[in-house]
């Protein structure tokens, strides 16, 4: 596995983990998900590109 692939699936799991879904983090509105989502997407093209 490459460093590329083991970051993505890391990403997916904390933007899995940033859904504000429980009751301490429904105030937070969808600012760490959307961020990680963000970071998620340019990982992917820069792997994709053959960069990373």
């Amino acid at each position: 596995m490459s460093i590329g692939t083991i970051l993505i699936i890391i990403l997916i799991l904390l933007l899995i983990g940033a859904v504000p879904s429980w009751p301490y983090s429904t105030g937070w509105g969808y600012y760490p998900s959307g961020l990680l989502g963000v970071v998620l997407v340019v990982v992917i093209i820069l792997v994709l590109a053959g960069r990373f």
